[in-house]
């Protein structure tokens, strides 16, 4: 959500900034602001509602100035309005600090150190500074041991990146499920929230460790535990080039990520390949978590719950084991049936989606194993999970999901392979041909991208639309849920999926004239019964549009367009689909002139609940 950077160093640090906050514009926010250390080492604040060129423009007017030492922020807004007051950076007394994450206590902490009446924005940050600013003087001005005592009066979630006035040139830094990273190099000290903000500067970076002090200068960075104990932090490496952070020539990063997939499934599928069946030795995943498992519980947010649910639909017929899939937000406040032979399956694109993380928590606390998928190497999930499958689908820029969906797919169908294969259900020859049939998914998702142009024109009937409806029937259902969501999220178009059967039970009610409905019928099996489903609409004067395999036999008339796809084995039908229905999506973005990577009210990653 909150985009962070901090910088100390040599450079400039407000290009230095704003270049940092411009690499973080794809986590989505509505305002912007830095804070830095002027040439008379004093702290100046510069913030303003808007896109990150706004505040570039504003503090352009200073270009006589130097500075060696900042932080920035962009906001999405949680407590309070998008309003310049309650943008960041938030100065009290001697702190001026920037946050990510949630306060829940702030109104206690209001009332404890008599900020009422002292505070000049709404939010829960401002409080923050003030209670760090008290316990700065309670003792002794010592950032570390203010920091200590803030972190024990504070409930909830945060990542702070903190100036302390009579400190020119450090920045502190301390997190609680909230992601930072860091690193050194030879232009400075940084810290952010992403990578994409560092990856400019170095490959090598660590995660800021939870309930841990980060004390940044211009020629180190110091970790210390809350007894000040020095901390040696486990250093990664960045395994993707800054090229896969940028356009390189595609108007938009999501169209960029559309035709990235095929790529990313390979990078996700090959190196888990031995003998022509899934081998998960290098993740180091064990058969016999697998082998001793009951039940599966698949628990994720948004676009990663459609990948479960896919793979539930996937899963349970073929290991013959119940399988469910529960929403995270939903899961923690529940009373989950599950034990030690549930495997607990996670999904998460950052690694630090809140509600999938508490989520996994509680799973951990009834014994169940956990399985995560994630994408964001060292992430919170990555390292707290029993077990974790990464995804190689490099960094993901656009708001709405795409490669990040396809390799998670991938890395749900392998695991559902080898899962058949331990438990029997697979000889080793079955095996290798359901690895082979996801191979093939690859070229026919490439022939999908090729017809981009084919799917950009059968779109220009929903653009001026209200409402637009997804059917379809078993995976062909599932696949739906994520189309809709792709429509709604970034062309602002209603748009909801429907089982094909429950038409008649009041959903046909709401098809009328023109209504766009999008049919899609590519499982053999029950594609007579969705025909079927798609003439009712049809009958009632819908615009439709229908997704099916090349060798489908149906009249012209039963639909107003089609897509028709390679013919691949049904279980595969997914790769294909999720181009088209993501393509729909971004052609009718695009045709509505909309901001097609940055949505609004939206955010890449969910830090809070």
């Amino acid at each position: 959500m909150c985009g962070i950077i901090g910088y100390t160093g040599p450079l400039e640090a407000r290009k230095l900034l704003l270049d940092g906050l411009a690499g973080l514009e794809y986590r989505g926010y509505d305002s912007a602001g830095i804070a830095y250390f002027d040439q008379d080492s004093q702290i100046r604040l510069v913030k303003t509602v808007g896109k990150v060129a706004a505040l570039r423009e504003m503090v352009g007017g200073g270009r006589e100035e130097l500075s060696h030492c900042g932080i920035g922020h962009t906001r999405w807004a949680t407590h309070g309005g998008v309003t310049n007051a309650n943008a960041h950076p938030h100065r009290f007394g001697s702190v001026t600090l920037i946050h990510n994450g949630i306060i829940e206590n702030y109104h206690q902490l209001t009332e404890e150190f008599c900020l009422e009446g002292r505070l000049m924005s709404q939010t829960d940050s401002e409080v923050a500074a003030g209670v760090l600013d008290a316990m700065y003087q309670a003792c002794g001005r010592d950032p570390l041991a203010a920091i200590r005592d803030f972190t024990k009066k504070l409930s909830g979630s945060y990542g702070f990146c903190i100036l302390f006035e009579d400190r020119p040139g450090e920045i502190y830094a301390v997190r609680r499920v909230s992601p930072l990273v860091a690193a050194y190099t030879h232009s400075g000290s940084l810290v952010a929230s992403d990578l994409t903000a560092l990856i400019a500067y170095t490959r090598k970076y660590f995660v800021v460790p939870e309930d841990a002090i980060v004390r940044l200068t211009p020629y180190k960075v110091r970790v210390y535990d809350m007894d000040f104990n020095r901390v040696e932090p486990e250093y990664m490496e960045v395994n993707w080039n800054m090229d896969a952070a940028m356009k390189n020539g595609f108007p938009h990063f999501m169209l960029k990520e559309i035709h990235e997939q095929p790529e990313a499934l390979k990078n996700t599928i090959l190196p888990r390949v031995s003998r022509g069946i899934p081998d998960f030795t290098e993740d180091h995943i064990p058969d016999h978590l697998f082998e001793t498992a009951n039940r599966i519980q698949i628990i994720a947010c948004g676009t990663a719950m459609h990948a479960g649910m896919v793979a539930r639909a996937l899963m349970e017929p073929l290991l013959r084991i119940p399988v469910t899939v529960s929403i995270a937000s939903e899961f923690r406040y529940e009373e989950p049936l599950i034990d030690k032979n549930t495997l607990v399956i996670v999904i998460s694109q950052s690694g630090e989606t809140i509600d999938t993380l508490a989520a996994m928590s509680l799973a951990q606390s009834r014994k169940a194993p956990v399985l995560a998928i994630v994408n964001v190497k060292g992430s919170t999930i990555a390292r707290e999970s029993d077990y974790v499958l990464y995804t190689h689908a490099g960094p993901e820029i656009a708001v709405a999901s795409t490669k990040a969906y396809s390799v998670q797919l991938a890395a749900l169908y392998m695991v559902c392979c080898r899962m058949a294969l331990v438990r029997g259900k697979y000889t080793e020859e079955q095996a290798q041909e359901f690895l082979k049939e996801l191979l093939d998914a690859i070229p026919a998702m490439e022939a999908m991208i090729g017809k981009k142009d084919a799917i950009k024109a059968l779109v220009t009937h929903l653009i001026n639309q209200h409402d637009t409806f997804f059917i379809g029937r078993g995976l062909d259902y599932a696949f739906s849920l994520e189309g809709a969501l792709k429509l709604k999220e970034i062309s602002y178009i209603h748009a909801e999926a429907y089982a094909a059967g429950e038409l008649k039970h009041g959903t046909i009610a709401l098809i009328s004239d023109r209504v766009p409905v999008i049919a899609i019928a590519t499982q053999e099996h029950i594609f007579a019964k969705t025909v079927s489903n798609v003439r009712e609409v049809k009958a009632r004067g819908a615009f439709v549009i229908l997704l099916a395999k090349e060798s489908a036999q149906v009249e012209e008339y039963i639909a107003d367009a089609q897509v028709r796809i390679p013919d691949i084995a049904d279980a595969f039908t997914v790769f294909p689909i999720a181009v088209v229905l993501q393509l729909i999506a971004y052609y009718a973005s695009v045709g509505k002139n909309l901001d097609v990577d940055q949505p609004r009210n939206l955010a890449k990653s969910v830090t809070v609940e």
